[in-house]
Parts: C-alpha cells; sequence; structure tokens
C-alpha cells in the first residue's frame, strides 16, 4: 500500500491491492500519506492459506479491475 501511495505521490500511475480485512487500515494509511482520496482494490481475506493456482485465478479475476485503475489514475 505504501508503495502505491509512494508511487502515485510522485506521478506514477500504481494499483495497490489489500486485503478486505485491510481496507481502513488502507484507507487511514493514504490519508496519513496526504491522499485520502487514494483509489486501491481489494480482495477477500485470507490469502495466505491458499494454493499457486487459487492466487493466480484471484488475480485473474481482479485484472480488468487493476487495468482501468492503472489507466483512470487516482484523479
Amino acid at each position: 500500500m505504501l508503495d502505491g501511495i509512494l508511487l502515485e505521490k510522485n506521478g506514477i500511475p500504481s494499483a495497490s491491492i489489500v486485503t478486505d480485512v485491510f481496507e481502513v487500515t488502507g484507507r487511514a494509511m493514504a490519508e496519513q500519506w496526504g491522499l485520502p482520496y487514494y483509489k486501491f482494490l481489494s480482495m477477500p481475506h485470507p490469502i495466505a492459506n491458499l494454493t499457486e493456482a487459487q492466487l493466480d485465478q484471484r488475480a485473474r479475476e481482479m485484472a480488468p479491475q487493476i487495468v482501468k485503475l492503472l489507466l483512470e489514475g487516482q484523479g
């Protein structure tokens, strides 16, 4: 999350992803770092117990949202 915020602050498009239980934390972090309206994506928690194939599937499902966020930007 912080990497994405810092990239955006330096004019480099980013697409940060958190699991849903960290959405509030992500919002607080964005606000703390001066980007209160920073857009980021979330996916269901947990991910630590997923197989590589399951993670790959989640990534494939999120790919359109990631592309959209990168193309539309934060504005």
